[in-house]
This record gives structure tokens, sequence and C-alpha cells, in this order.
């Protein structure tokens, strides 16, 4: 049994949409960041963010492939039943139901329709992506000297990222990731601002 203090916490992280969500797709199966990433459209610094929360509080654990990336998977799952209780009966007008579910069913039927059309311009968006990170592959494994080089630059594709955060991404080791940064920075691919990177304007803008 979760004590007041504990629950709150919880409460705290269900509160957010996005961690929902990703609790909501690490019940179908394990997931690594960058799956998670391009599966729910969020940054991958976002989502690092979100899994760290949820490991601190040890819903999320995670195991290593082979390549040693991370795959995230539910340790504990979360059941919330929430019942209200009223202390005194409400005083409640009358209100013209039939016309209220009317709009109510109107308005619905405009929301689906909205819905299905994002949906489909997020598949050909995802499809898209898809396409242009498997180009961008082929064309890095000919340019560049290794697939972290690749893989470091497709994540800052997504978003301006700290060394540690590129390290949980590409899981390599921080010395191959710290390595690889440099040489990018030399041949003018990528720039360091603080303690983030980014890709250089002339490359960003393709």
């Amino acid at each position: 049994m979760l004590d007041q203090v504990e629950v709150a916490r919880i409460l705290d992280i269900l509160g957010n949409r996005n961690r929902r969500r990703i609790i909501a797709l690490l019940r179908q199966k394990p997931c690594f960041v960058t799956e998670i990433s391009e599966r729910l459209m969020l940054s991958p610094k976002a989502v690092i963010e979100h899994l760290q929360i949820m490991e601190r509080e040890e819903i999320l654990s995670y195991r290593m492939d082979e390549r040693r990336r991370k795959y995230y998977f539910l340790a504990n799952d979360i059941d919330v039943i929430v019942r209200l209780l009223r202390r005194e009966q409400m005083i409640i007008e009358e209100r013209d139901d039939s016309n209220r579910m009317r709009s109510s069913l109107l308005q619905l039927r405009k929301m689906v329709e909205t819905r299905e059309e994002i949906a489909e311009n997020l598949k050909n968006i995802e499809r898209d992506i898809d396409r242009h990170i498997r180009e961008l592959v082929q064309t890095g494994r000919k340019v560049l000297d290794n697939d972290t080089q690749v893989d470091i630059l497709i994540s800052l594709a997504h978003c301006d990222l700290t060394r540690e955060e590129l390290c949980e991404l590409v899981e390599v080791p921080p010395d191959a990731v710290s390595d690889n940064l440099e040489i990018l920075k030399r041949k003018n691919i990528i720039e360091q601002a603080g303690e983030t990177y980014r890709l250089r304007d002339n490359h960003a803008q393709y």
C-alpha cells in the first residue's frame, strides 16, 4: 500500500499526458528511446526526461541489447481508481438534454473527422521521415567515418542535445561520443553552444 506522499508523486507523473502515452506504449512492448520518440512524435530530449522521471519512481526499468541500446519496459504498472464522494445533494438545473445531446454528437462527428485527417497526415509524415532517415544513413556511411557519427547527426536533426543526452540516444561509450563530436566539429558539420550541440546552419537548412 502506497502512502500519501507516494500516491501524490504517482499522480504528478500521470498528470503529464506524454508520460501516460509512454506508459501505454510500453504496455505493448519494450522500446528504446528513438523508437518511443518516433512512435509518439516527441523530441528525443523530451523522451529522455520523461523516462528518467519514471525510472526514478521505479515505474520503468531497462535492459541492454548487444548494441548497448537501452530497451525500456514497465517495471511496475499503475492502476488508478478514482471515486468522487459527494457529502451533500447537489441541485442541478434542468436542461434540454435532447438539444445538448445533438450538439455533442455533431461536435463529436467533427472531432472524429479532424482526428482521421490528422492521423492520415501524421502517417504520411512518419513515412517520409523513415524514408529520409534511411537515405541519410546510406549517404552518411559514404561520407562519414562510422555509424556513430551517422547516429549523432540524425539525433541532432531531431533537436539540439547535450553530450550526455547523445550518449543515451546513440548508446555508445561517452569517450567514443566525445571523440566523434570533436571530429564532426572539425568538419564544420556541428557546433557547440555551451553544453549543447547542434547542426551548423549550413547543414541544418538542407
